[in-house]
């Protein structure tokens, strides 16, 4: 075979090899978008509607009241607030705790960081169903239960290992030359972290942040267990509560779905490529 027939056979091959390419990538999209575009359809939707088959396409009638039930009758946005705070402030405290811990393990020299980081390590062999027992005796003897405290210290301790076994390993791939660098000029310790180690930590960072935030958004096992107070309730807890002993309204639960689905879009849609390179570059730096 001349080297003119090989090259004019693999130009027509190409086009049909991108084609099947773009194909396959395009039922892909569809599989992952189809289920968010049939929950909007789902929330917008009546009983009637949705008993009479009507499942899988269109309203009959967008029912757009559905959202101001779940808001005004269903406290959805009180719901959505607790989730925002009990989010927030785990993000805040395991970023803090576990970044300063890190280089601690990381970058100084003590006898014990070893030991110490194993013993972070062990975190992650803990299941949540073994915990949860111990978790709520706890609670309930410091008189936590029922309190945003109640979610967030548990968030917090099952989030930690992993976010410490992350930045260790990360901050163990900087130089060491940028350290002496500030020493030289005076840096203190303090000041070496916040302004040349933790920016530098971005990557890792980002893939924390995604973790932790996926985790402690839809938890549903802690939440239902030591929230009983309904102006606490999270997401999660809430939407579950909205299901009726003998009826229940489905398109307003469609409604509390699609609120609770949102701050994720939203996340991924405006940092996308922040989340993509943070969780590449998070997990094989390591």
């Amino acid at each position: 075979m001349s080297a003119n027939t090989f090259q004019s056979r693999a130009r027509h091959q190409w086009p049909l090899k991108k084609w099947l390419l773009w194909i396959c990538l395009a039922l892909v999209a569809v599989l992952q978008i189809y289920p968010l575009i049939w929950l909007v359809f789902f929330s917008l939707k009546t009983n009637i509607d949705i008993y009479s088959g009507n499942i899988m396409w269109l309203p009959s009638k967008f029912i757009w009241e559905n959202y101001a039930v779940a808001f005004q009758d269903s406290d959805v946005g009180v719901y959505l607030l607790n989730s925002v705070i009990v989010t927030a402030a785990t993000l805040f405290f395991t970023l803090t705790l576990a970044s300063m811990a890190s280089y601690a393990i990381a970058r100084m020299h003590w006898k014990l960081k070893q030991t110490v980081f194993n013993i972070f390590l062990l975190g992650m062999m803990i299941p949540l169903h073994a915990a949860l027992l111990p978790v709520f005796l706890v609670l309930k003897n410091i008189h936590l239960l029922n309190t945003y405290w109640a979610l967030i210290i548990p968030y917090v301790g099952f989030a930690i290992p992993l976010a410490v076994l992350l930045l260790t390993n990360y901050f163990k791939t900087i130089p060491n030359e940028m350290e002496e660098s500030a020493v030289i000029d005076g840096a203190s310790v303090w000041r070496m972290f916040v302004s040349i180690i933790f920016p530098l930590a971005k990557p890792a960072i980002s893939t924390i942040m995604i973790f932790t935030y996926l985790s402690s958004w839809n938890e549903l096992m802690f939440a239902v267990t030591f929230i009983n107070k309904q102006k606490l309730k999270t997401l999660t807890v809430g939407l579950m509560a909205m299901v009726g002993q003998h009826s229940t309204e489905w398109g307003p639960i469609g409604a509390g779905l699609v609120v609770a689905t949102i701050p994720t879009m939203l996340i991924y849609v405006l940092l996308s490529k922040q989340v993509q390179n943070g969780m590449i570059a998070g997990a094989v730096k390591g």
